[in-house]
């Protein structure tokens, strides 16, 4: 793909004119304010919003990377910590930080690993961290930048952990040991009791990813609904991560990450003591850190408190259970497995899901598609609690026109078979130019994404060589952040 330049304007345009050009940019984005997301933006109405923003703004300026500057933002981040870890079943001895979301927490938790490791098993050379495939993909992204090695164990039928497969792939080089509560792609929360006794067994370290579910299962936990434990609570979790600017409603980014003990957390931190410029610590990956997330989660959980979170919560899970049973009366589709909480995903066994999706695209909604089984991902919050007559009416309609035999359908599987086959004969450098083919062939530019997306799911899913995958997405990242002639 061609690159074009951009020069800085020579001169500036009014504040009126930027701020219009801006909002006729945002116009073509999804209307999550409409509950049209399932995922991306957790939303609980205005008076929320304005709370948010002007906590924000009010530490626009300043910067977390000092507090002895500005000690407001050492007791905001403080006094979160504190809160987390008391909702999370913590003691006095739990601390840790606020981060800009849960890959950097996930980064955090497997950075303490390798270098807690480096202290108390130096015979480890290369170290290897145990986790179901199911586990997020930044556990994978911290393994490539601080050279530690997945063993990724495939999940039970119910796409939970398996205990035994996990004890069966830890070895002398095994320093971590993960499960999710729960887990992103189905929802369902890993055995975290079991596989915390596993980890301790071994002498082991154990990290709950509860990035999505750590400011939700607590309050749903109170509510009555059979939560299972996942928190520390349980002997032998070690570092749990919490997103706030999930279920905790919180202006992004801002996540969580708790460690049981200080002397653990000290192996997250960096310090630097010969530089010219003075001793430079950093407690997590950033330097610089945002003020504004620190004091718009602050200002939240004080306004929100114990009672507003569980009334949200017990909106959110009865919303849930008014679309989960509504998806399970339509024709074709289903639930994978039990979920826990607000988090699923549909599937079919004679539908094709992904031709749903774009059926639904079509009328304003967006659902992530997923891989290992086809599923479309929901993630319900506070807001979907207005639209669940209507995201159920138009999914209805989706999978009754997919339930029909169609044109489209028969081309999107023969440009799959085509494509597929293609992709057995051609070389790695030719495989972008197939996917452009493709992407023109159905509807797209050749350099952004096709108006139907089903064919290109369905491609990607089945590609026999998933290194070629990887080099796809690559050019497809490149793409989206250079301007076309």
């Amino acid at each position: 793909m061609s690159s074009a330049t951009l020069a800085l304007p020579s001169t500036g345009s009014s504040k009126k004119d930027v701020l219009a050009a801006m909002r006729t940019a945002r116009d073509h984005d999804i209307k999550w304010q409409q509950g049209r997301a399932f995922g991306l933006v957790y939303h609980i109405n205005e008076e929320i919003d304005l709370l948010l923003k002007e906590a924000y703004t009010m530490f626009f300026s300043e910067n977390g990377l000092n507090p002895t500057a500005f000690p407001s933002i050492r007791k905001f981040e403080s006094e979160v910590l504190a809160m987390t870890a008391s909702l999370l079943g913590g003691d006095e001895n739990v601390c840790g930080n606020m981060t800009t979301g849960g890959t950097e927490s996930l980064l955090m938790a497997v950075k303490t690993a390798r270098d807690w490791a480096r202290q108390h098993h130096p015979e480890i050379t290369q170290p290897e961290v145990v986790l179901p495939v199911t586990a997020h993909p930044a556990f994978e992204k911290a393994a490539e930048y601080f050279d530690v090695r997945l063993v990724q164990v495939p999940v039970r039928s119910d796409y939970r952990a398996d205990v035994e497969a996990m004890r069966r792939a830890i070895t002398p080089n095994t320093i971590l040991v993960v499960g999710s509560a729960p887990s992103y792609p189905h929802g369902v929360i890993d055995p975290i009791r079991e596989l915390a006794a596993l980890a301790q067994g071994h002498g082991l370290l154990f990290h709950t990813d509860a990035c999505v579910g750590g400011f939700l299962l607590p309050f749903a936990r109170k509510l009555g609904y059979p939560i299972p434990d996942f928190d520390f609570s349980v002997p032998g979790v070690t570092s749990i991560s919490a997103d706030l600017h999930k279920f905790g409603y919180a202006a992004k980014p801002a996540s969580v990450i708790l460690y049981r003990s200080p002397e653990l957390r000290r192996h997250q931190m960096f310090v630097s003591i010969n530089w010219p410029g003075g001793i430079y610590p950093s407690p997590t990956m950033t330097g610089s850190r945002a003020a504004g997330p620190i004091a718009a989660a602050w200002a939240l959980m004080n306004h929100l408190g114990e009672a507003g979170y569980l009334k949200i919560t017990q909106t959110v899970m009865e919303t849930t259970r008014i679309l989960q049973d509504g998806i399970r009366n339509i024709p074709g589709l289903k639930i994978l497995s039990n979920p826990e909480m607000s988090v699923f995903a549909i599937a079919s066994d004679s539908l094709d899901v992904y031709e749903v999706a774009d059926e639904l695209e079509l009328r304003g909604w967006h659902l992530d598609r997923q891989h290992f089984p086809r599923c479309l991902h929901v993630t319900v919050n506070h807001v979907h609690s207005k639209i669940t007559g209507e995201f159920l009416d138009d999914l209805a309609a989706a999978a009754a026109i997919v339930r029909k035999p169609s044109f489209r359908k028969t081309s999107s599987k023969f440009i799959i078979a085509v494509a597929n086959l293609l992709a057995r004969l051609l070389p790695r450098k030719w495989m972008s130019a197939l996917m452009e083919k493709v992407s023109s062939m159905l509807g797209g530019s050749g350099s952004g994404l096709p108006s139907r997306m089903a064919p290109m799911y369905g491609l990607i899913g089945s590609l026999p060589n998933r290194g070629d995958i990887k080099e796809l997405v690559l050019d497809l990242l490149d793409s989206m952040t250079r301007l076309s002639n």
